[in-house]
């Protein structure tokens, strides 16, 4: 039998059965990404074919695949992001779609203070200085004795403000949105929060708006001893110019678990105070498997003609017409 739905984000399924139980209680069936990995574009339109559903991950999906696909009805993006779905092109050809908003929040806001911590204290370093045979103490800084600032403060960034607010430290906060924020923390402009911050947390989606959003420019404004972590998306951060302020001593440190192209294999790497991570801001077994359930459970419902609680809102739509200059 000719599979009904694409799963094509990986891993899936691999603490936990229920979701893949979920399609075959529904008596839908399935296939799984053959690959193992992200998915080019070229190889998702050639495994598409005549599938109905797709529960989706961070591959490009655009017209080449829509077009490949005569017979997609919805994609369900196991994650938050939308950047790499054309939302125009798939109501174009009257293909819905869904994500799991809520499910990656927890664990991306908890990698994201101990990136923090990691960076202010040096522990990436003492790890790989011990592993080389080196005994050397590092002295560092405690969250209570610096500021940070939180740009973005939607699900996640809310969320990091409540985890770092209790360590004691000046925080601050810049959304382009008016937002509800936990006591003692100070909203602020953007440039006060470049120019005041020791430690900066990027939690904006990547629109149009915020694509190069930390140019050469605005790492020039930093402190010199600022880090900088982005657990948000590639693209928001000019790679190139963070490695050439890191390299020029122009930064105290970056943490980036996100990158512009997906395995990264740029300068970044040949970079000692950069601590990667290999986009894995999501990857604790509770939030990943709520994703990974809600993604399916959309395709269930869809499927049966139910109303479905995650499908994109209408708000996204209208982002990303504004971003294309109105052409839809």
């Amino acid at each position: 039998m000719k599979a009904q739905v694409l799963i094509t984000t990986v891993p899936f399924g691999q603490k936990d059965r229920a979701p893949i139980e979920a399609l075959e209680r529904a008596g839908l069936s399935y296939e799984i990404n053959p690959y193992g990995r992200r998915l080019t574009e070229a190889e998702l339109a050639g495994l598409v074919g005549d599938v109905e559903w797709m529960v989706a991950g961070t591959e490009p999906i655009g017209e080449l695949v829509f077009a490949a696909a005569p017979n997609l009805k919805l994609v369900s993006r196991v994650g938050i992001g939308l950047d790499n779905v054309d939302l125009l092109a798939a109501r174009r050809r009257g293909i819905a779609v869904a994500y799991t908003p809520d499910g990656p929040s927890p664990a991306v806001a908890e990698l994201t203070i101990g990136l923090m911590v990691s960076l202010l204290r040096g522990i990436h370093h003492a790890n790989a200085g011990m592993h080389q045979g080196t005994w050397g103490r590092i002295m560092g800084r405690r969250l209570a004795e610096v500021t940070v600032g939180v740009v973005g403060v939607g699900r996640i960034g809310s969320r990091v403000l409540k985890l770092v607010t209790p360590f004691g430290g000046r925080v601050l906060a810049h959304d382009v949105e008016p937002r509800d924020l936990p006591a003692g923390v100070e909203a602020v402009d953007f440039d006060t929060l470049c120019r005041e911050s020791d430690v900066i947390s990027i939690h904006v989606p990547l629109t149009a708006a915020t694509r190069g959003m930390f140019s050469a420019d605005v790492l020039a404004r930093l402190k010199a001893d600022a880090v900088l972590i982005n657990t948000a998306r590639g693209g928001i951060v000019d790679e190139a110019a963070l490695a050439t302020a890191l390299r020029g001593g122009r930064l105290g440190g970056a943490a980036v678990d996100v990158f512009s192209v997906e395995p990264y294999a740029g300068e970044l790497i040949t970079i000692n105070n950069c601590l990667l991570t290999s986009h894995m801001g999501s990857m604790s077994e509770d939030c990943r498997f709520a994703m990974e359930y809600d993604a399916v459970d959309a395709v269930v419902r869809f499927a049966r003609g139910e109303v479905v609680p995650q499908m994109v809102p209408e708000s996204e739509y209208l982002l990303r017409e504004m971003d294309s200059g109105g052409r839809s």
